[in-house]
C-alpha cells in the first residue's frame, strides 16, 4: 500500500484536493485501516495520541453519504490547549466541529464492550472543537475506504478543561452550541451522537481503527463526534464550543 500512501501523503504537503486513488484504493473498510495504520506510521504516530469518530450523528452520516460512524487517528502535534491561537494558512480550507471528548484513564482491549463499560474507562469529559479540512471534492468518486485511510476529514483538535463530576452529568441530554466570530452556527445534543457519547466510545472499542492500532490505550485523547455539522471557515475568526454543563473552549484563526 506503500503507494496509495505517499499518493495521501502529496496531496497533504502540496495542499492538494486528494483525488480518487484509482487501482491504488483500498478495496474496503478494513483495507482503509490498514492504509491509515501505514499513514500513521509514516507519521511518526504510533500510537496515536487519540482518536476521532466521524459521522457519529445521523445527520452527518446524510451529510457525509455514510451508512455509519467512521474513526481516525489523532497525532500528537494536532493537539491543542482550549484558547490556542493557528495560521488560518496553515490549513486547507478548513472547517471545525462541536465535539464531546473524552481522555480515557485505562486501556480498552480492541473487541465488544458495552457503553458502561467504555465510561469505566473515561477519566475526562471535556468540550472540544475538532479542526478539519475539506481535502477532498467528490466523495462518491474517492470512496469510503480512501476516506478512511485519509483520517476522515481530520486535521486537529482542541481540548477544553475537564468537566467536574462528569458522571453526574447527563451526557445524552447536553446541548453544544458552535460559534463563529459570535454568531451562532450550529447546535446538537450529545444524544446525537448514537444516542449516547458513551455509545460512541463504545462503537470505537470494536472499530476497524482500533483493531489496527492494538486497541486504545490511558491517556489518549478521543473526539466523539459532531453534534453539528461541518462548518467551514471563509477566513481567521474565533471559534467557540460550549455545552451546557461542560463547559467552553475556544480557537483563534489568524
Amino acid at each position: 500500500m506503500s503507494q496509495a500512501r505517499d499518493a495521501i501523503l502529496a496531496a497533504r504537503r502540496d495542499r492538494a484536493v486528494l483525488a480518487p486513488l484509482g487501482a491504488l484504493a483500498p478495496a474496503d473498510e478494513a483495507a482503509g485501516y490498514a492504509l491509515q495504520r501505514e499513514l500513521a506510521e509514516a507519521l511518526g504516530a504510533v500510537p496515536p495520541a487519540g482518536f476521532k469518530i466521524g459521522a457519529t450523528a445521523k445527520g452527518m452520516q446524510a451529510y457525509l453519504g455514510l451508512a455509519g460512524p467512521v474513526a481516525g487517528f489523532v497525532a500528537k502535534e494536532g493537539l491543542h490547549s482550549a484558547g490556542a491561537t493557528l495560521r488560518y494558512a496553515d490549513f486547507f480550507r478548513v472547517g471545525v466541529e462541536c465535539e464531546v471528548g473524552v481522555r480515557l484513564g485505562r486501556d480498552i482491549a480492541p473487541g465488544a464492550i458495552t457503553p458502561a463499560q467504555a465510561g469505566a474507562a473515561v477519566a475526562e469529559v471535556f468540550p472540544a472543537i475538532e479542526i478539519v479540512e475539506k481535502r477532498y471534492d467528490d466523495l462518491g468518486a474517492l470512496g469510503v475506504p480512501t476516506l478512511i485511510a485519509d483520517q476522515v476529514f481530520h486535521g486537529g483538535g482542541v481540548t477544553g478543561a475537564p468537566a467536574p463530576a462528569w458522571p453526574e452529568i447527563d451526557l445524552a441530554a447536553v446541548r453544544g452550541r458552535l460559534t463563529v466570530d459570535g454568531a451562532v452556527k450550529g447546535e446538537g445534543l450529545g444524544a446525537d451522537l448514537l444516542g449516547h457519547p458513551l455509545n460512541a466510545l463504545a462503537w470505537l472499542a470494536d472499530s476497524g481503527a482500533a483493531h489496527a492500532f492494538g486497541g486504545l490505550k490511558a491517556g489518549q485523547v478521543v473526539f466523539l463526534g459532531s453534534v453539528t455539522p461541518p462548518i467551514w471557515l471563509e477566513g481567521p475568526g474565533a471559534v467557540d464550543v460550549a455545552f451546557e454543563g461542560l463547559g467552553m473552549v475556544t480557537l483563534r484563526f489568524v
